[in-house]
């Protein structure tokens, strides 16, 4: 945590995170302060990009989406041109949820989410499209214990 946040700014970001939808009076009071002060921590944690918009979360399932894949990638290539093309390539890619570079036996990871495998397939078929990859490994989840948790603050 940055030496910006202080205990209240902890609970603030605490209570944002279980309900973005509370009112400015309604977060105050859970945090003991008045809606003043509370409006000017809100700022100053916008302002420091600490707290960067606000997002709803989706029953994904009610949506029929119901396939989540984590494809593991590995690559030769590590030149900054190639790193820039892939980047900009993924991220066109809107059934990729989440896209990390990791350590480890691969390089990249990436969390998809869509229909079902014929539509992963095409997913699949995008991404490896333009792109020259070493291999590329999809594990498929067959339940979803816990997702989207808020942050150990």
């Amino acid at each position: 945590m940055t030496k910006h946040v202080d205990h209240i700014d902890t609970s603030i970001l605490r209570a944002l995170q279980q309900d973005a939808n509370l009112s400015q009076r309604e977060l105050a009071e859970i945090v003991g302060l008045s809606q003043n002060a509370c409006w000017r921590r809100l700022k100053a944690l916008t302002d420091n990009k600490v707290l960067q918009g606000s997002t709803a979360r989706v029953d994904r399932a009610k949506l029929g989406l119901d396939l989540v894949v984590f494809v593991m990638l590995r690559t030769r290539h590590h030149s900054a041109d190639w790193l820039d093309h892939f980047r900009r390539h993924v991220l066109t890619i809107p059934e990729v949820v989440d896209f990390h570079r990791i350590g480890g036996d691969y390089d990249y990871q990436l969390k998809v989410v869509t229909q079902d495998m014929r539509s992963y397939d095409r997913v699949y078929q995008r991404l490896i499209s333009g792109i020259e990859l070493d291999s590329v490994t999809s594990y498929f989840a067959m339940e979803t214990i816990a997702e989207g948790r808020p942050l150990p603050l």
